[in-house]
């Protein structure tokens, strides 16, 4: 596989595709060896982290050496079937990671404020009490 991707190191990638690939419905029974044996098919696999939390099990991100042979690997094993589950094998987008992050930061700090002036979250109810509030029309 990695010997084919050979001739395509003059062509133009699009701006998503990257070295780390995010995988989606493993098997929570997966090893990190098993890992290796199924993306190690495509090229050099620099790291492999497995997720073990509740929250990450089941997914996992895989770093290749080469960014032609995570692409190779993306396209061959998204919907490839591992003990009866289909991946699902995304580019990780440091973005995306970013963006959820600081909304989650900015969803605490929205709750200490509301918490500090003890401003309630339903809108309705805070329109009744200043004198806002406008009938519902059918």
């Amino acid at each position: 596989m990695a010997m084919a991707n050979r001739q395509n190191r003059g062509t133009k990638l699009p701006p998503e595709v990257n070295r780390i690939l995010y995988i989606k419905n493993l098997p929570y029974k997966i090893t990190t060896e098993e890992m290796y044996e199924i993306f190690g098919k495509f090229g050099a696999v620099r790291q492999i982290r497995v997720g073990n939390t509740p929250d990450t099990r089941g997914t996992a991100f895989v770093v290749y050496e080469d960014i032609f042979d995570a692409k190779t690997a993306c396209e061959h094993l998204s919907g490839y079937n591992v003990s009866n589950r289909y991946l699902v094998v995304l580019y990780y987008q440091a973005t995306k990671a970013w963006k959820r992050m600081d909304t989650e930061k900015a969803r605490a700090k929205l709750e200490d404020v509301k918490v500090r002036y003890g401003i309630g979250g339903d809108i309705d109810k805070e329109k009744e009490k200043m004198g806002l509030y406008t009938p519902r029309r059918n």
